[in-house]
C-alpha cells in the first residue's frame, strides 16, 4: 500500500455499508456533507461498540487492508484487526487502500456513538447509507478538541449552522 492512497471516501463507506457497519460520520466528511467548503483527506467515524457491529467493523477494515497511520512508516503498520482489539481502544488512526480512515469511539466533547446517533441524518450518497453526524454535533466535537485544525474551520461551519438555521 502506498503512502499516496488516493483518498476515496465512497470507497471507505462503501466498504462499511457492504459489512453493515454502525457507524456515525464525523468530523470534516461530515461537515463537507452538510455544506462546509473545506476539504479534508480523511474519514473520520464513531462505530457502535456493540459486539456483533465489532465484528462487521474487523471484517471491514480486513477489506480495506487498514494498518495504523504513522509518520515513519507511509505504508502503515500491520496491526490485529480483531473484534477483541476494537473492544479496548479509545482511537486508531488508519491508512487503507482508498486513503486515512480515523475511528474514535468517543470523540472530544460527545459521549460516542449513542450520543451522535440521537441527533444523525441518514443519507444515501452513491448507493451507500450514510450516517451522517449533525453539524451540531461536528461543531461541539470541534470546539472540545480545540486543536489548531479545528480552531480554523469552527468560523466557517458555526457561519453554516446560521444559515441552515435561518433557511429552516
Amino acid at each position: 500500500m502506498a503512502d499516496s492512497a488516493q483518498f476515496d471516501p465512497d470507497a471507505i463507506l462503501g466498504a462499511l455499508e457492504k459489512h453493515r457497519v454502525d457507524y456515525v460520520l464525523i468530523g470534516g466528511l461530515a461537515a463537507m456533507l452538510h455544506g462546509a467548503i473545506h476539504t479534508t483527506n480523511d474519514a473520520d467515524i464513531t462505530p457502535s461498540r456493540d459486539a456483533q457491529n465489532l465484528v462487521r467493523l474487523a471484517a471491514a477494515m480486513v477489506e480495506l487492508e487498514a494498518r495504523i497511520r504513522t509518520h515513519t512508516v507511509p505504508e502503515g503498520l500491520a496491526f490485529d484487526r480483531s473484534p477483541a482489539l476494537l473492544r479496548d481502544v479509545a482511537m486508531l488512526n488508519l491508512v487503507t487502500k482508498y486513503g486515512d480512515m480515523d475511528i474514535s469511539f468517543e470523540p472530544a466533547g460527545t459521549r460516542g456513538y449513542p450520543d451522535l446517533r440521537a441527533n444523525a441524518v441518514e443519507l444515501n450518497i452513491h448507493g451507500n447509507r450514510v450516517v451522517l453526524a449533525a453539524l451540531a454535533d461536528v461543531i461541539r466535537s470541534k470546539e472540545a478538541a480545540n486543536r489548531e485544525k479545528d480552531r480554523a474551520v469552527l468560523p466557517a461551519l458555526r457561519k453554516l449552522a446560521e444559515l441552515i438555521r435561518e433557511r429552516s
